[in-house]
């Protein structure tokens, strides 16, 4: 079987290469070719030797998901479903600003965490993306999107917020962030590529000394009580475990701030003495917030809270001299906000046979 040479960093390709007795720099050509021309076959590489390009078609390719679906909202985002074998699609969403442009990338097809107010959480698990499934992504929405005028790229900023939890596909999440950020690769700051975690907490010291880029946590509760019943994960690393980490690894992060992500759920987490608690509970791990009005999905069991409620909220963070934002609702219409990426799972844990059961005992 072929090598996938989108699996491989720059490290690893440069070691493929010496395997092959080809020097050092040869690793570098085809990283550009692949990552900054966005070649999809080694014809196009005209700088290497036709012999080299030959011994390459022979043993390896550059294998990119094949796109299924492709829809764009009325406020600009696009989503892209790829498809990744099987059966298997996973969603891919870009979210055009003034001043930037952000790809929300997947690293799981489904996710196995269980988070109960998030769609692709209910839809259950099948497996990790490989780094080529992952850093595919990004090739080709660079690909799809073209660059400006000036010749720069649409895409500034990476998060890996998509399908999955990033840190439960530890290795080639943190290989495709060497791609990210190798200036053979994209090229991309520490400071605009961002990771999403749920609180694995073992993984983020791992990640604070391989890869810092800008850290992000799925808080969305104040305390353990509530965040146990809505984030299951908190079981097993409480908010204490969950705040150590936080502080252990802005030593090594490209930004002095860990954003803590909040979905605002009615009646749930929304109340005024949540926000009050929320205060208690970070106050010395610097931080921002970023509140998240749920965005509903079929069978969900929430609401989303009520816009005072939400502004109630965000004062009394502000108030006590936090950075807060409410990320606007983009794409919302087609089913590309948070919470609302489904893909398309063969579900291995059998999921949403469970739940379907459970509405029908309801």
């Amino acid at each position: 079987m072929k090598n996938n040479l989108l699996d491989y960093d720059l490290n690893s390709l440069t070691a493929w290469f010496a395997e092959m007795g080809e020097k050092p720099f040869r690793a570098r050509q085809v990283m550009r070719w692949m990552h900054w021309s966005g070649a999809a076959n080694f014809a196009e590489m005209t700088d290497l030797a036709k012999s080299l390009r030959a011994k390459l078609e022979e043993k390896a390719q550059i294998g990119v998901p094949a796109l299924m679906t492709s829809q764009e909202s009325k406020d600009g985002t696009r989503k892209w479903l790829l498809d990744v074998g099987t059966g298997n699609g996973v969603e891919t969403v870009f979210i055009p600003e003034s001043d930037r442009g952000t790809l929300c990338i997947s690293s799981q097809v489904g996710c196995a965490l269980e988070c109960t107010f998030c769609s692709t959480g209910r839809q259950g698990f099948n497996r990790n993306l490989t780094t080529a499934e992952i850093i595919g992504q990004l090739w080709w929405a660079n690909k799809a999107l073209g660059a400006t005028p000036k010749d720069e790229r649409v895409i500034s900023n990476v998060v890996m917020m998509g399908m999955g939890e990033p840190l439960a596909n530890y290795e080639n999440v943190v290989r495709s962030l060497s791609v990210m950020l190798d200036n053979h690769g994209y090229g991309l700051s520490r400071r605009r590529v961002t990771v999403s975690t749920s609180g694995m907490v073992p993984q983020m010291d791992r990640l604070k000394e391989d890869m810092p880029v800008a850290l992000a946590v799925s808080l969305h509760a104040s305390n353990d009580a509530v965040r146990d019943q809505i984030v299951p994960l908190n079981k097993k690393y409480p908010l204490k475990e969950l705040m150590g980490a936080c502080r252990r690894y802005l030593v090594k992060a490209p930004r002095d701030f860990v954003t803590f992500e909040y979905v605002m759920l009615d009646g749930i987490n929304d109340k005024a003495e949540h926000a009050r608690e929320l205060l208690k509970l970070v106050e010395d791990v610097p931080c921002k917030f970023n509140l998240i009005p749920f965005n509903p999905f079929p069978n969900s069991g929430y609401d989303r809270s009520s816009a005072e409620n939400i502004r109630v909220f965000r004062d009394i963070l502000q108030q006590a001299g936090f950075v807060v934002t409410v990320r606007k609702t983009r794409g919302d219409d087609i089913d590309a906000a948070c919470g609302q990426l489904a893909g398309q799972v063969k579900d291995k844990t059998r999921r949403q046979q469970k739940w379907q059961q459970l509405l029908v005992q309801q």
